[in-house]
């Protein structure tokens, strides 16, 4: 949650600033602000999104060498602009932005409010600032030192930058829990929340590890761990382009990214799965393959679509190599007190690789002896670093804060998974091996062929977008698809909406049915196809409207449902790939056809690194 960007060096700094910002917007977008040092310590600040900053700040001078801007995901206290940040300390000589979230701040305020401390805003941000501030100047110490004390306090996770009117050729920067990278160019540093608004400066990045205190000039990058030793900035190259952060002519990059799935699919394959030679090959988990085959069970952590992800993983796991496997959600799994021992995997799925709650929970896994198998996007990330092997989806950089490609990339690399474990563990044919290698290969070719029902998918949306609440059934593989395609419409068209077992309908929400309900039903031809041709004619005969996805060729369901949308055939394992492609093209066109911005959809954001 909350983007942060900041510059140092030899360039106007808001510019650079304000088009970071504009690109970390899917992290939040309540409020933004900037502060930069121009004939001391300025600030400006607004609700809403970066626009009204961009439009507040048009006729002040902006000129400066140094910079902080942040787009806020708001935790403590109602978006507005005394609660947008940066917010300053209690002398205005200090400026501070921050993600994460100060659990101790309460006894923080308390304390600060004793000494004569006031507070102008609601947030845990303010209050660590003015924490910092009465360290400093009670012990006489610098703004690092100062820093440094009070983190050794704090209980949460935090990437705060911070910028002293006294000192303007400095930024200083903490994190822990939460991402930040620092870009490094000649001259002038670039910092983040993620690499989309550096690459387009340079491709030379330090990921700045938890408990670490960056000390940024423009031409020089100290680090240091809380204990104030020095460590070596390992600098790596950025593997993104500029074009894959732009939309592309597309209205919206949620469009722009669903249509992009047939290549990010294919990357998710190239170098690992050759169907024609009968190989795959996975480098990122050979090391540990005698624990993956004989691991007594797997349990698979993640939340929001990667926890669906996992359930489809769940069901191909168990099928292909016959080893129990549990999906849990990251935020309960962490506070349960599971039973994990040695020879448990844990299987991390995230997106971003900072969720908050799926890295709490790994990290706990990891000190009781469970060995940490990640599933992650982007290269670098908190949970691709803590991970003992993994596979990266190479989905590219997801801006739409609803997930699309990271889902059907996050499919492919599981399955991949699941196929070579079972390979090395004996537990699958040869042939169905093969087989499987077949159908994967040519997955790719089959979302581009549900792509073309675009036109098809905009009709519908355009007959239902009225609809007050949806049910969503699948069976089998297609019920982690169901609870996806209901999970994108409530995220993109604010529209009520369930995602079930078909089976279970009838043990509560067949009540709903009526002729005012739409029931989308995943019905492609699989081991469960004659039940859910049962379920149709259940909802159909209590006047429910019935839109259903099935596999082509099926001449059984369209005569009986009011819309049907046709996808390629696939075996069973591999069909929730193809499947879900016109459950995200529906809920886009719901959202777009109610006006709504399906990019930033309210109250969202894209990376939760808060818990």
């Amino acid at each position: 949650m909350c983007g942060i960007v900041a510059y140092i060096g030899q360039r106007e700094a808001y510019p650079i600033v304000l088009k970071g910002l504009k690109r970390l917007e899917y992290r939040g977008y309540d409020s933004a602000g900037v502060a930069i040092i121009n004939d001391g310590l300025k600030i400006y600040k607004k609700k809403d999104k970066v626009a009204a900053l961009e439009e507040y700040a048009s006729s002040k001078d902006m000129r400066s060498h140094i910079a902080i801007g942040h787009t806020r995901w708001a935790t403590h206290g109602e978006p507005c602009d005394r609660n947008a940040h940066p917010h300053k300390s209690g002398d205005g000589k200090l400026a501070m932005v921050h993600n994460g979230i100060i659990e101790n701040y309460v006894q923080l305020k308390q304390e600060l409010e004793s000494k004569g401390h006031v507070f102008e805003s609601d947030t845990d941000t303010e209050v660590l600032l003015h924490f910092i501030e009465e360290i400093k100047k009670s012990n006489n110490s610098t703004l690092e030192e100062a820093l440094r004390i009070a983190l050794k306090r704090v209980v949460g996770a935090y990437v705060i930058v911070l910028i002293d009117e006294d000192n303007p050729d400095t930024l200083i920067a903490a994190r822990k829990g939460s991402p930040l990278v620092i870009g490094v160019g000649k001259g002038e540093h670039f910092l983040a929340s993620d690499a989309s608004p550096i690459v387009e400066y340079t491709k030379e990045v330090v990921y700045v590890n938890d408990y670490e205190i960056a000390i940024i000039k423009a031409d020089e990058l100290i680090l240091k761990n809380i204990s104030n030793e020095r460590q070596t900035p390992y600098i790596q190259k950025l593997d993104i382009d500029l074009a894959a952060i732009e939309k592309g002519g597309y209205d919206h990059f949620m469009l722009k990214e669903i249509f992009e799935q047939p290549q990010t699919i294919h990357d998710s394959l190239r170098g690992r799965l050759d169907a024609p030679k009968g190989t795959l090959t996975l480098g990122g988990i050979r090391e540990h393959m005698d624990l993956l085959k004989n691991a007594k069970r797997i349990i698979i952590v993640a939340c929001g679509t990667s926890w669906h992800a996992g359930l489809v993983a769940e069901y191909m796991i168990e099928e292909l190599c016959r080893i129990p496997v549990e999906v849990e959600y990251a935020s309960e799994f962490r506070y349960r007190n599971p039973v994990i021992g040695q020879g448990d995997v844990i299987i991390a799925v995230s997106q971003s690789g900072e969720t908050a709650d799926t890295l709490v929970a790994i990290e706990s896994a990891k000190q009781k002896g469970a060995i940490i198998l990640g599933v992650c996007n982007v290269v670098g990330s908190s949970i691709a670093r803590m991970s003992d092997a993994g596979a990266y989806t190479h989905a590219g950089p997801e801006i739409g804060v609803a997930s699309t490609k990271a889902f059907t990339a996050q499919l492919t690399v599981l399955a991949l998974i699941g196929l070579k474990v079972a390979m090395e563990r004996g537990s699958i044919s040869g042939q169905r091996f093969q087989h499987l290698l077949n159908e994967m290969d040519q997955v790719s070719k089959k979302v581009a062929i549900a792509l073309k029902l675009n036109d098809h998918v905009k009709e519908i949306a355009e007959k239902y977008k009225d609809a007050r609440d949806f049910l969503y059934l699948g069976r089998g593989y297609n019920f982690p698809v169901a609870l996806e395609g209901a999970l994108k419409l409530k995220e993109i068209s604010y529209i009520h909406a369930e995602g079930y077992p078909a089976a279970e309908m009838k043990h509560g929400p067949i009540a709903l049915v009526d002729e005012n309900l739409p029931v989308v039903i995943v019905a492609t031809k699989d081991s469960f196809y004659e039940k859910v041709v049962s379920n149709i004619q259940e909802i159909k005969a209590r006047k429910g409207k019935v839109i259903a996805v099935v596999t082509e060729g099926d001449t059984t369901i369209p005569p009986m449902v009011d819309d049907v949308i046709v996808v390629p055939a696939a075996d069973e394992l591999v069909a929730p790939i193809i499947s879900v492609i016109p459950l995200q093209l529906l809920a886009y066109h719901i959202g777009v056809s109610k006006g709504y911005d399906v990019d930033k959809p309210r109250n969202l954001a894209k990376s939760v690194t808060v818990e």
